[in-house]
């Protein structure tokens, strides 16, 4: 059903050179490692459709987001720059009982990039080995902090962590030539 919807659309960003980019988000038929890997094979893996990579939704749902990088790194079309943090105490819940974000009963929540859990570093330099070089857009989400102050903070950390790749190897002088 999915690969009979989504083919004659694909058919016609084929023909005029699009890339659509679904967000791997629980709300989607592609939410996690599995159904991501699934949901691209349902249509054969075509170049017209790839990813939103949120690694938020990865790491509040417990999925490593750096090695969801490698395995879908030619399929990562666009990221969001999105921060969550697991709230578990024992009581609260990785599904966050229907609970509005902000909420201090919820499992997990968003927060501003850079103060949860999400390792930023790890993914970008990730993102580099695998040679992304699309967009990164920051997703701003942290009921508990003014945009004011959290939208500049997160800005400056992208800046500081969107690392230029190297060009050379530290031990290059050491390789043979022969």
């Amino acid at each position: 059903d999915f690969a009979d919807r989504w083919n004659p659309i694909l058919d016609v960003f084929d023909q005029v050179s699009v890339r659509y980019a679904l967000e791997v988000h629980p709300s989607e038929i592609a939410y996690d490692f599995w159904t991501t890997q699934r949901t691209l094979e349902a249509v054969n893996r075509r170049p017209a459709f790839g990813i939103n990579f949120d690694p938020s939704h990865l790491y509040w749902q417990m999925v490593d987001p750096v090695a969801f990088v490698y395995e879908f790194a030619d399929r990562i079309y666009h990221m969001h720059v999105k921060e969550s943090v697991h709230v578990l105490n024992g009581r609260n819940g990785i599904l966050s009982s229907h609970l509005p974000f902000g909420d201090h009963r919820r499992g997990w929540d968003f927060v501003s990039p850079g103060r949860g859990g999400v390792p930023f570093e790890k993914i970008f330099r990730a993102l580099n080995r695998v040679g992304y070089e699309g967009p990164l857009s920051v997703e701003w989400e942290d009921n508990n902090m003014n945009r004011d102050q959290g939208a500049p903070e997160a800005l400056q950390m992208v800046r500081r962590l969107d690392l230029t790749p190297s060009n050379v190897a530290f031990d290059a002088a050491f390789a043979s030539k022969d």
